[in-house]
């Protein structure tokens, strides 16, 4: 039997970086970024995990996940353990452990950042979740009796698709009604495929449908069907119709050629592949200079998708300083390795596009 590791050992093995492709290599195509921990980097860095008795990692996960316990199934080599315990608590694991902001939720709550990096959590949970997708018969939950409700939920975005899975963990029958013809939402709509990819959202659904979840696309709730029409069929409707319409800010020069909500420009490139043109025939225009405004992670997602789509200059203008984006730090990053610019103090007062050259607003 192997020798535990006492807490002094764990304090002094350093936090392990995330594999990743090569940044000039990466600004020019589509595949993840992040490519995920081998088995022996995820059993290092579960080691780093002290097992607190008062683990405040769990207060900082917004679905209160029971971090101490999955990871130490890990550090044991408990694969399908660590699956079994994840899975319970999270209907998405392999969607959160890539794009949810570990760094500002569990992580930072992780006693180990006082003096030195928290516990990699959210690599840990990528490389979970993405082992119990390749190992699908291991980590099949019991079955649950059937509890006779019926549940309607409206939209497949994350917080519909989390919903029912909650809601068939109880045993209750759920039918999730989608008006676009994909499940995922704002992660396939919104989110680029180098951040997540598609076929990780097809099979978290896919696993949704193994548990009983049933999923209509192409139905638009109060068209397709009204509220009243499936309170009548249901026991109770939950509503996650997202905020998929943009926010414009009200400058002169919006509605020019060339000027995109972040909304259009990624749903445009994203669900219906516009990066694949002309084979996808979704055209997109492409600007030599495109400029992005805003700071947060929608702002990252445009910048970086019109730098792979061929902008010799990207830029993101910024109203505030660096320090006060709210993007991820990880997002940031990865932007300026792959040749982002940045713009700081800076409001657009009206904006203009040409042709040549493509604002996105």
């Amino acid at each position: 039997m192997e020798k535990k590791l006492s807490p002094k050992e764990r304090m002094a093995i350093q936090r392990q970086a995330m594999p990743e492709q090569n940044a000039t290599a990466r600004s020019q195509n589509f595949k993840e970024v992040n490519l995920g921990f081998d088995e022996q980097l995820a059993l290092l860095e579960a080691e780093r995990c002290i097992q607190c008795k008062d683990p405040k990692c769990v207060n900082g996960c917004p679905v209160r996940v029971n971090i101490p316990r999955f990871i130490s199934f890990i550090a044991e080599g408990d694969l399908a353990g660590a699956a079994q315990s994840l899975i319970g608590d999270n209907a998405l694991p392999s969607v959160t452990g890539r794009v949810c902001p570990q760094e500002t939720q569990c992580e930072v709550e992780c006693i180990r950042g006082v003096k030195s990096k928290p516990v990699a959590i959210g690599y840990l949970e990528r490389f979970v979740a993405d082992w119990a997708l390749q190992h699908r018969n291991g980590t099949k939950p019991a079955p649950v009796p059937a509890t006779g409700k019926k549940v309607a939920v409206v939209g497949a975005g994350p917080a519909g698709l989390t919903a029912a899975g909650e809601l068939a963990k109880q045993g209750h029958a759920v039918t999730v009604f989608e008006a676009l013809h994909q499940p995922g939402g704002v992660l396939v709509y919104g989110i680029p495929e180098f951040r997540l990819p598609k076929q990780i959202v097809d099979m978290e659904v896919q696993r949704l449908r193994d548990a009983g979840v049933t999923i209509e696309c192409n139905v638009v709730v109060g068209r397709t069907y009204t509220l009243p029409e499936l309170r009548a069929q249901f026991d109770a409707i939950f509503i996650a119709n997202g905020a998929g319409l943009p926010v414009f800010m009200g400058v002169p020069g919006e509605n020019l050629k060339g000027v995109y909500s972040a909304n259009e420009y990624l749903t445009r490139v994203n669900l219906m592949a516009a990066y694949e043109f002309p084979s996808a025939d979704t055209p997109v225009l492409v600007g030599k200079r495109v400029v992005v405004v805003g700071g947060g992670n929608v702002a990252m997602d445009s910048v970086r998708t019109a730098k792979r789509l061929g902008a010799e200059v990207a830029s993101i203008v910024y109203r505030r300083t660096r320090k006060e984006m709210p993007a991820r730090v990880e997002e940031i990053h990865h932007a300026e390795q792959e040749g982002v610019n940045f713009e700081f103090l800076v409001a657009p007062s009206r904006s203009w596009a040409t042709r040549r050259n493509g604002s996105l607003a």
